[in-house]
């Protein structure tokens, strides 16, 4: 049985189901001339709430028909940017759009770049020795 409510809460979930995809967390990737991908990232934040009631449509010494509902519910969305993705090459960094980063998530940001740094050092070492 379909109660008002119900027909409240799927209007409004189904509205918020449209507002609210994959896209709008990582975002459609654009493609620089360099070649350069930037894939944004952002926060969802959704609310919901829904509320109703069923009362007597007749005064308390009358006979009535039905009931008469009265009910409301309403949602919202925040989307806030939190980074970019940027992959060019092989490499891919993080840019977060906060200044408010700690000490951690920059040394987190840093490691694939050291890494490939250290290791394009071993390959140029070994290919001395090769050499040699």
């Amino acid at each position: 049985m379909s109660t008002p409510i119900q027909g409240l809460m799927a209007e409004t979930l189904g509205n918020l189901k449209q507002m609210i995809d994959v896209n709008t967390i990582v975002g459609e990737p654009m493609t620089t001339p360099d070649g350069t991908t930037v894939i944004p990232v952002s926060r969802v934040a959704c609310g919901f709430g829904a509320g109703g009631s069923e009362f007597s449509a007749k005064p308390a010494d009358k006979k009535a028909d039905g009931l008469m509902f009265g009910g409301g519910c309403g949602g919202g969305v925040s989307v806030n940017p939190v980074a970019f993705l940027v992959v060019k090459n092989d490499s891919i960094r993080l840019l977060p759009v906060s200044d408010a980063i700690s000490t951690v998530d920059r040394i987190v940001d840093m490691v694939p770049e050291v890494l490939n740094k250290f290791n394009n050092f071993i390959t140029d070492i070994k290919d001395k020795k090769s050499e040699e």
